[in-house]
């Protein structure tokens, strides 16, 4: 009889786990950063900030993961319900638009490391939720850099200058 009520114990302990584990039906809400002068840096950096509610209660508190341009990072537990997700890409790479960030938690996250080691692809896997952010582009400096259009202007200023004199003298 023992036995029965603690196999029944921990069989509810489980079970309870394994609904708290994993978020259903997940809200999210999201702020998004990212560096607009790229006049000086060599990276572009993204921060995207996101609340995260679930149906089921306790599930906020799940460490979760992304994957972001095929890159897998850790997402970060910065308050109640609130995490951040970060990267950098270099300026030759980034281009103004849309970009996915597919949320994981631990039990989807261990289904894409799985795809990873039988080189499978990740795309395949079903992720928690999926965060879209728009980045309207970095500014990358004038077209043509004020030294150039200064050395220009001092050799047009000189070239008539010298034909003005050439012809005065002649």
């Amino acid at each position: 009889m023992v036995k029965f009520i603690l196999a029944s114990v921990v069989l509810c302990c489980a079970l309870s786990y394994a609904v708290a584990s994993s978020c259903s039906n997940p809200e999210v809400k999201t702020n998004f950063y990212s560096t607009t002068d790229a006049t000086i840096v060599s990276q572009i950096g993204f921060v995207t900030e996101f609340t995260l509610k679930c149906s089921n209660a306790g599930a906020e508190k799940l460490p979760l993961f992304a994957e972001v341009l095929g890159k897998l990072a850790p997402v970060v537990r910065i308050g109640d319900n609130k995490y951040q997700v970060s990267w950098n890409e270099e300026i030759k790479k980034v281009s103004s638009g849309s970009y996915t960030i597919r949320l994981f938690d631990e039990e989807s996250y261990a289904a894409v490391r799985k795809a990873q080691r039988a080189g499978e692809d990740i795309q395949s896997v079903n992720p928690l939720t999926t965060v879209t952010v728009n980045f309207p582009g970095a500014y990358k400096g004038p077209w043509i850099n004020s030294e150039i259009l200064a050395t220009g202007l001092v050799g047009f200023v000189a070239y008539v200058a010298f034909t003005t004199r050439s012809k005065l003298m002649a």
